[in-house]
């Protein structure tokens, strides 16, 4: 072996080293678990908890496929709030079971493809008068593309014990701001159409402040509102809520701990 030959090589067997120290990581399966708190648990803008403290938490497995499903559970308290004598009803906690796919369209474009079955677990909801049964799916599209996301999610189901909405649908517009130093900040803009019953759609807003205070510790701010008391001329209440406006706007704090 001459020595422009002996060079070459070694150049090429370099590079093939760095190459192969600079090659993405192949996927892996990933197993993850979390738990917080939440001064108010919000659900597309609608406080589930009558503006009180929510405990909650969930565990997740994605698949290298890009197969994924979990579960996640919070208290609540509005099933119970639904009853005229709160005594009546049942459903203290609200257990979402979920799974689907992610995978890309393009290079730039990825989605997010899956059901969604909200359940509440006991729940008596529907021996209420002008009420079904509070249990929910959900088949849902998401699609991504950098810092912005669009999801259309479609209930097969009565929504949330809401009579005869089969077919109801929720946009969920969002945008993440990556601000450096672990702190993202997300707009989100929701369209929530109730089938059958159009008296009760409306519209949400956030804006959230997330900072990975590392550790797998997260803390949340997110200023929440709707625009239900001002489309409908009414507050969105229940009898056993104490006469809050549960679509009122509102500041919400979290802390999460993930696994």
């Amino acid at each position: 072996m001459n020595f422009k030959t002996l060079v070459l090589s070694s150049a090429l067997l370099a590079s093939l080293s760095a190459m192969a120290q600079t090659a993405p990581a192949e996927p892996e399966d990933t197993l993850a678990y979390n738990v917080g708190l939440v001064t108010d648990y919000r659900y597309r803008g609608i406080a589930q908890g009558a503006k009180n403290p929510a405990l909650q938490g969930g565990v997740d497995y994605t698949d290298k496929s890009g197969f994924y499903v979990g579960t996640w559970a919070s208290t609540i308290t509005w099933i119970k709030d639904s009853a005229t004598a709160p005594a009546t009803a049942r459903g203290p906690v609200e257990l979402d079971i979920y799974g689907g796919y992610r995978g890309n369209l393009t290079e730039d474009i990825a989605y997010d493809i899956g059901g969604l079955e909200y359940d509440y677990a006991g729940n008596n909801l529907s021996a209420l008068p002008g009420f079904a049964n509070a249990n929910t799916f959900e088949v849902y599209l998401a699609l991504t593309k950098g810092a912005f996301t669009a999801k259309i999610s479609d209930s097969t189901t009565n929504l949330f014990g809401t009579v005869a909405s089969k077919g109801s649908r929720y946009l969920d517009l969002s945008y993440t701001v990556d601000m450096g130093d672990g702190v993202t900040l997300v707009p989100h803009l929701g369209d929530q159409y109730v089938a059958g019953a159009n008296g009760m759609s409306y519209d949400d807003y956030s804006l959230t402040l997330n900072k990975d205070l590392g550790d797998g510790l997260a803390f949340s701010a997110a200023a929440i509102g709707t625009n239900y008391k001002n489309r409908h001329g009414f507050a969105s209440t229940l009898p056993g809520s104490g006469s809050k406006d549960l679509g009122g706007s509102t500041l919400v704090l979290g802390l999460k701990k993930s696994f």
